[in-house]
C-alpha cells in the first residue's frame, strides 16, 4: 500500500495515503460486482414479481455489506500488523550493540532495492535520527479508523449503480437488462484501470476483465453461488 512518512514525523508510524492501492481496489470492485451479478443473474425475470426483485436486491446489498465490514476489519488487522513491526524495528535500533547492527537493522527493514543503493553513511543518518525517536503508541489512531470506514464505503458503494435500475424501473425485465449493463461498464472500467496501473493495453485489459467477470458470474450460478 502506499506509504508516507509517518504522523509526528516518524517513519515507524506509516500511514496510508488511501485505504487500498490501486490493484486492490480494482480486485475489490470485480468481487463485489461478481457479486452483485451472481445474485442479480440468477433470478428469472419472466416469473419474478416485485417481492422476488426486492428480496435479490436486499440479498445482494446484504453480501456486500457483510463483505465490506469483513475487508475493514482485515484492514485494521493490517495495521496494527505493520504498525508492530514498525514498533520492533525502532527498538532494535535502539538496542543495537553498535552503529554498524543498527544500519544492518534498517537495510533489512526497507525494500531490497532501496536498501542496495544507499550508502553507509545514509543509512547512519537514519539511524541516528531514529535513535533519537521515542516509541510509538501500538494503538489504532483516527486514520486507521477512517481508513476502514474508506475501504467498507469503496466495497460496498460500488454496487449501488448496478441495483438502482431495480429501484426505479418497476419492469423487472428492463431493470435487469440495464442492471447487465451498467454492470459491464463497470467491469471495464475497472480492467481499464487495472491496464493503466500495470502498464498494460488499458482498453484489451477492459475487455479482458468484462470477459473474466462474465466468466466467473457463469461459473458462480452453475455452482449454485
Amino acid at each position: 500500500m502506499d506509504q508516507v512518512t509517518a504522523v509526528h514525523g516518524s517513519p515507524v508510524e506509516a500511514r496510508y495515503v488511501r485505504p487500498l492501492e490501486r490493484i486492490d481496489r480494482v480486485s475489490e470492485a470485480l468481487f463485489g460486482l461478481i457479486m452483485v451479478l451472481a445474485v442479480t443473474c440468477s433470478i428469472s425475470v419472466a416469473t419474478a414479481g416485485r417481492e422476488e426483485v426486492r428480496t435479490m436486491l436486499f440479498g445482494a446489498m446484504g453480501c456486500n455489506l457483510v463483505w465490506g465490514i469483513i475487508d475493514a476489519v482485515l484492514y485494521l488487522m493490517a495495521c496494527l500488523v505493520e504498525r508492530r513491526e514498525g514498533i520492533n524495528t525502532l527498538r532494535s535500533v535502539h538496542r543495537a550493540a553498535n552503529p554498524e547492527e543498527g544500519q544492518r537493522i534498517i537495510a533489512s527493514a526497507l525494500p531490497s532495492i532501496v536498501a542496495s543503493v544507499l550508502q553507509p553513511e545514509e543509512l547512519e543518518r537514519l539511524r541516528q535520527e531514529l535513535s533519537r525517536l521515542p516509541e510509538p503508541s501500538p494503538r489504532l489512531g483516527s486514520k486507521d479508523w477512517l481508513g476502514a470506514l474508506g475501504v467498507f464505503l469503496w466495497v460496498f458503494l460500488i454496487i449501488v449503480p448496478v441495483v438502482l435500475p431495480f429501484v426505479f424501473i418497476h419492469d423487472a425485465h428492463r431493470a435487469l437488462r440495464l442492471s447487465n449493463a451498467v454492470a459491464v461498464v463497470l467491469l471495464f472500467l475497472t480492467g481499464y484501470a487495472f491496464g493503466r496501473a500495470a502498464g498494460l493495453s488499458p482498453w484489451w485489459t477492459g475487455l479482458v476483465m468484462v470477459l473474466l467477470g462474465g466468466a466467473l458470474v457463469a461459473a458462480t450460478i452453475a455452482l449454485g453461488g
